[in-house]
């Protein structure tokens, strides 16, 4: 038995980055002969990419959790991690992505378009690329950023141009059935269809698509029975034709009742549909009983305005003339809308902040600051704190950015707690740190023996400053 699924949560991981490399060249008489530890690989993506073979979520709804493959680590004699690769997963046509606030993410239509739902993280840099003129040789390198994590729903809704709606059992499966090449389920015992078919008709010149999807019952708006499950597949629709069954046996039903039902939903529904152009199918009129009821309900049908066809699905009486109606209103549906109807990929860039960062009070700490920010946050994922000389880097890298500045602006003491990301340390100003200003993070071994004047302006910059701190600069800039 074939299952249907048409929404899911899906949980997708991109690959994280490869750390980078800390490596010096070494050959015989070159003990320090330079850098050569390489950048770790990229992450790899997660894909979503419209695929025509693909008709059901049924793979995701098995396999909720996907990951992408992890870049590798960098090498020593430049040798690059590798990147790691992308994770494709193909979805039917008219797969809507959404995050698990409901906000639409994209809106997927067209064979082959894709949309990256996650991205991996990017490769740390080795040291060979983090040397510069006065860092000639970086004894670390940073490490690579993790890749995203996401929870998203997928739900899926038909691309078809007319939606055949009605009550189970009205005659939906056979009438896509007569009118094009689909083979739905059709059973000679109420039942209702479970799966939404897509049948190609070609009339007057014009190829379209009509979508036999579940039947409606009262409280479908809301949930009742296959409910929105159905709902969701009639969006995409540009022509809604009722399909309603003049020969029931059911209590309290009749022609009339029954399209009054289905477009008090079609109305209730989140996504009114109030506005398709309509068309009304009294279906099985090869039954005598049911051609007379069609017949006496037909002039109160047409007085609403209404185009209505008397049809059978068994004989096929009625089913040219209800064809031909069908292209003059798909017809006329797409010359008005848009030249192309675009795949729709929702974009929410963040405001731009020319600073970098923002520095909050922290109202958990004492005395504490919280630093945010995309910068900062990802310089934190990117340094070993195992490394006495990443942490220098880190330290300089925020001092450029502001970071130092700004605490000293907002009345910051040498010693509070700072917290960017998920890391909280005890901030020193630059001038307490035993080395000159601009130089943390640099190799001892390649450290110069003695000053040049750029060193002594920058040495007398920072005496100066310490004095009008009040600390103890005896060993400020000692070598």
């Amino acid at each position: 038995m074939t299952t249907f699924v048409d929404r899911v949560v899906l949980h997708v991981a991109a690959g994280d980055g490869g750390h980078g490399c800390a490596s010096v060249h070494r050959e015989k008489f070159k003990p320090l002969g330079g850098p050569d530890g390489a950048d770790g690989g990229h992450g790899g993506d997660v894909v979503l990419v419209v695929d025509h073979d693909t008709t059901t979520l049924l793979d995701y709804h098995f396999h909720p959790h996907q990951k992408a493959t992890s870049g590798k680590q960098g090498a020593g004699d430049m040798r690059t991690g590798a990147t790691g690769g992308d994770l494709v997963l193909p979805v039917p046509n008219g797969t809507v992505v959404q995050d698990a606030d409901g906000n639409v993410l994209a809106d997927l239509v067209g064979e082959g378009t894709r949309y990256i739902v996650a991205r991996g993280g990017r490769g740390g840099l080795g040291n060979a690329s983090l040397a510069t003129t006065k860092r000639k040789a970086p004894g670390f390198a940073l490490l690579g950023e993790p890749g995203e994590v996401k929870e998203v729903v997928l739900e899926l809704k038909s691309v078809a141009d007319v939606a055949l709606v009605g009550f189970p059992s009205a005659g939906k499966s056979s009438l896509i059935a007569a009118l094009s090449a689909a083979r739905p389920k059709i059973a000679d015992y109420p039942f209702t269809t479970l799966v939404p078919n897509l049948g190609v008709v070609q009339a007057a010149g014009t190829i379209f698509t009509v979508a036999d999807v579940p039947g409606l019952i009262p409280g479908a708006s809301q949930g009742k029975g296959l409910g929105l499950e159905f709902l969701r597949h009639v969006e995409r629709c540009a022509v809604l034709v009722h399909v309603i069954d003049t020969v029931t046996y059911e209590q309290g039903r009749d022609p009339l009742t029954d399209l009054d039902v289905i477009e008090a939903e079609l109305e209730a529904y989140q996504t009114s549909l109030s506005d398709r152009p309509r068309l009304v199918v009294l279906n099985k009129v090869d039954v005598p009983e049911g051609r007379d009821l069609a017949e006496i309900v037909r002039p109160e049908l047409e007085a609403r305005g209404l185009e209505v066809f008397e049809v059978s699905a068994a004989s096929r009486e009625g089913l040219r003339e209800l064809t031909f109606a069908m292209a003059r209103l798909v017809t006329a549906a797409r010359a008005a809308r848009p030249v192309e109807e675009a795949t729709r990929i929702v974009l929410r860039p963040t405001a731009v902040d020319e600073v970098g960062f923002t520095l909050e009070i922290d109202p958990d700490v004492d005395g504490g600051f919280v630093v945010r920010g995309a910068k900062p946050e990802r310089w934190i994922l990117q340094t070993d704190f195992n490394t006495e000389e990443a942490v220098g880097y880190l330290a300089d890298r925020l001092n450029r950015l502001g970071v130092e500045k700004a605490l000293l602006a907002a009345g910051a003491e040498p010693g509070a707690p700072v917290t960017i990301g998920d890391v909280t340390f005890d901030w020193r100003p630059a001038e307490m740190e035993d080395f000159v200003s601009g130089t943390r993070g640099v190799d001892p071994r390649l450290a110069p023996s003695t000053r040049t004047r750029a060193t002594e302006r920058r040495f007398a910059k920072d005496l100066r400053r310490a004095e009008r701190l009040g600390l103890d600069v005896e060993e400020v800039g000692a070598e």
